[in-house]
């Protein structure tokens, strides 16, 4: 259990901005930066998910492999950066099933990455079920 200090204060703080990125250490990351009367300070810096490549890594988390492999595909480092980006579409007219970057044959189709964690998901709860 984390302790926390004995010297916290409750203050009013106005979003600045808010990041999410890859671009430190390989890492996804999020970070929003706070105004306060008297400052400015950041918070946030936790890693939010470990790409493929990373020797820990593992799909526990969707979002970050989602937000991850979209960031990958457009090519930025941040997502506020994506308004623009040109990339590849495989689609029909009701859904888009993947999304490509515009050179590299890198595509990211959520339905194929996401079905372990979905097919674990319904075990789990098939076995809830029976129990």
């Amino acid at each position: 259990m984390i302790k926390e200090p004995d010297d916290l204060e409750l203050e009013n703080a106005i979003i600045e901005y808010a990041e999410i990125n890859n671009d430190d250490h390989g890492l996804l990351t999020a970070w929003i930066r706070l105004k306060y009367k008297s400052c400015n300070q950041g918070f946030g810096g936790y890693v939010l998910y470990l790409p493929v490549g990373c020797r820990h890594h593992r799909l526990e988390s969707l979002a970050g492999h989602f937000i991850w492999r979209v960031m990958e595909i457009a090519g930025v480092c941040e997502w506020s950066k994506l308004q623009g980006r040109t990339i590849r579409v495989r689609r029909n007219r009701g859904k888009v099933w993947e999304i490509g970057h515009i050179i590299n044959d890198d595509w990211f189709c959520p339905a194929r990455d996401f079905a372990p964690a979905t097919e674990s998901n319904e075990e789990e709860k098939d076995v809830a079920q029976t129990t």
